[in-house]
């Protein structure tokens, strides 16, 4: 069995946010989950380079193109590390093999009569980076950037899409699990049922330069689309690769639902006219929002996967994402929904479980495990939940029902926490004629266990190393094995040596963090004289080391709507956040980006004039002649962004 499991390579327009991880983290969790199961798996992701975005990103910044994108693919690489994913393949759209094999495609496609030349009078959004039909709008706008599209007239080269409708409209209708979940086939069949359009794959030289030259005209470069989806193929070195014939076959695509019309109708219509036999499966996810308003760089809200591991852990992280979205609809991140299941289902459910019963193993058997007897009824309810649960699992992971999947493991774990209060192990070892039986009970806990650590090791591969680790096993050895459908029960060997590990999940109390921290900052040293003058406005040193200042570069500035002063600029401090300045009366937008500025980094958001700001810009203000004159901080010389002020 094989499976080959890609995300849509993410466009760098923008660093890596929560959307991208979550794609990410589902796929890696597949790609573990199908190794599990005993199968030759392929797991891809990468970068889209190309386009007009990509040109304007890297204008703001004052770099080339190629400059801009190899310091934002390098983002994507270096973030996926920090969740824990582990992908077969990174591809990037402006690597040459990549470069050449589009090319052969358009080229063939073009001999065979399925691209041709035109003029064309159409609605282009800038955004979408694509024509939009009237259909499409919302109140003239488009959907996605709430912005109406531009009338332009220009020739170009089109691809014969609407050959290959009905024939699409055929497969969908023949394969109904081609396009989950089932909403999303509805979607794209009901788009399908107005004539389609044939495919714009082509844009003028005189408007875009930074993207693949047509083959058979150099003067005019791909449309990304056409660029970016052929990634697939290349990955697997198609068509003559080892892996192509290995891998096509089964190719399940994941990509959020913004992109499914690119996925569901122009690739495989690409793929068609190609000859080539269509992907097996595309699996459609919802947006997540940020306390339940969608993430959008305007309004400050766009969640970085860095700060989230650095603030909760990686495992908790990747949990939480999973069993927190229903696959397919929309779902909301907070800090009290994400604290909250770290405490209530990691720290509580699991973490009890696990350390409560190795305390009792190394207390009433010497961290060795026990020899246990046969079963009697009461052994069974252990081994009986557990295969019970592995088929539910085994079946909502193959399905993207991961928060399902969850929810039988922790109906597990919750079952094995009763077991303990009904088997009283620490009453059972007060009675030496019940030796046997104790033996038994904590047997059938650590079996348990070992189940748990096997079915997390996709979801949460750290804490299932840990567990098997302090289970005394070989985590790769047992991890290895194939999730056999009847249970596994029974694979822990008696005498097997306990190690000593860490608390799995500490619980999280933010708010007695907060005021630990704050007291630690504020509390006088031993030995140590406050100055006399504290008492006139003076601080202390440790006072003053509580601020995060940081070297930041304005990236974007626009005007915050109804007011005069303010204006909402996009910084990087590394990443990027938005920051509201009261500098509209001194500066122009247009004067500030590629600035490095010097900020607080670590200020509490305040919400002004209905945008969030995330930190604080420094400047120094004046009266010269009677008039307020205002300069931005910043530094001596050029250094690296995100740097400390000290």
């Amino acid at each position: 069995m094989t499976t080959y499991i890609t995300t849509p390579i993410y466009y760098v327009n923008a660093q890596p946010h929560l959307g991208h991880a979550y794609t990410t983290i589902v796929a890696d969790t597949y790609s573990r989950f199908k190794r599990l199961c005993g199968e030759d798996v392929r797991f891809q992701t990468g970068t889209d380079e190309h386009g007009d975005k990509i040109v304007e990103a890297a204008e703001r910044e004052n770099v080339a193109p190629k400059e801009y994108v190899d310091r934002i693919s390098t983002m994507f690489r270096d973030t996926w590390p920090l969740l824990d994913i582990v992908p077969d393949n990174f591809i990037r759209t402006t690597d040459p093999d990549h470069i050449a094999t589009v090319r052969n495609i358009l080229q063939r496609v073009y001999d065979n009569g399925d691209i041709y030349f035109d003029e064309y009078t159409g609605l282009y959004c800038r955004g979408c980076e694509r024509f939009l039909t009237e259909k499409e709008l919302v109140e003239g706008n488009c959907p996605d950037h709430q912005v109406p599209p531009k009338e332009i007239a220009e020739q170009n080269y089109f691809f014969r899409m609407s050959n290959y409708q009905q024939r699409l409209i055929d497969h969908i209708r023949g394969n109904p699990d081609f396009i989950t979940p089932e909403r999303y086939r509805n979607e794209v069949l009901s788009f399908l049922s107005e004539p389609l359009e044939d495919l714009c794959i082509s844009r003028p030289k005189s408007r875009l330069k930074w993207g693949i030259e047509l083959p058979f005209d150099d003067k005019f470069v791909t449309y990304v689309w056409f660029d970016a989806l052929i990634n697939y193929l290349t990955g697997l070195g198609y068509p003559e690769g080892s892996d192509y014939a290995a891998f096509w076959p089964v190719a399940e695509h994941l990509v959020a639902k913004d992109i499914l019309k690119p996925h569901a109708i122009y690739w495989p219509t690409m793929l068609m006219a190609m000859g080539v036999p269509l992907y097996r499966k595309l699996h459609v996810h919802g947006y997540w929002n940020v306390d339940d308003t969608k993430m959008s760089k305007s309004i400050g809200n766009v969640v970085r996967p860095g700060l989230l591991v650095e603030e909760y852990g990686i495992d908790t992280l990747r949990y939480f994402v999973l069993r927190e979205m229903s696959f397919g609809l929309a779902s909301s991140f907070s800090s009290e929904a994400i604290t909250g299941r770290r405490n209530a289902d990691l720290a509580n459910d699991l973490g009890n479980l696990y350390s409560r019963t190795m305390a009792m193993v190394y207390k009433y058997r010497g961290g060795e495990v026990p020899e246990p007897a046969e079963s009697g009824e009461e052994d069974d309810v252990l081994s009986a939940a557990v295969k019970a649960m592995v088929p539910i699992y085994r079946e909502a992971m193959a399905e993207f029902r991961f928060h399902q999947a969850l929810q039988a493991v922790w109906d597990l774990i919750g079952t094995a926490n009763k077991y303990i209060v009904v088997n009283e192990p620490w009453t059972l070892a007060k009675d030496e004629t019940k030796a046997v039986r104790l033996e038994s009970v904590l047997y059938n806990l650590l079996e348990c266990l070992r189940i748990v650590a096997l079915v997390l090791q996709p979801v949460m591969p750290a804490t299932a190393a840990k567990m098997m680790e302090g289970l005394g096993l070989d985590g790769k050895s047992d991890t290895d094995r194939f999730l056999d459908p009847g249970g596994n029960w029974g694979g822990l060997a008696a005498g097997t040596a306990l190690k000593p590990v860490e608390a799995l999940f500490p619980r999280l109390d933010r708010k007695k963090k907060k005021e630990s921290k704050k007291e630690k900052s504020t509390a006088p040293k031993e030995k140590v004289r406050e100055p006399a003058l504290i008492d006139e406005g003076l601080i202390s040193f440790d006072t003053f080391a509580q601020l995060d200042l940081r070297v930041a570069e304005i990236v974007a500035a626009e005007p915050v709507k109804k007011s005069e002063k303010l204006l909402a600029l996009t910084v990087r401090v590394p990443e990027e956040r938005v920051i509201v300045a009261g500098i509209a009366e001194y500066y122009r937008p247009s004067e500030l980006i590629g600035r490095q500025v010097i900020v607080v980094a670590n200020l509490k958001p305040a919400k002004l004039m209905g945008v969030t700001s995330q930190g604080m810009i420094l400047a120094a203000r004046e009266q010269v002649s009677g008039k307020d004159r205002l300069v931005l901080s910043t530094v001596s010389d050029t250094v690296a962004v995100g740097s400390t002020v000290s």
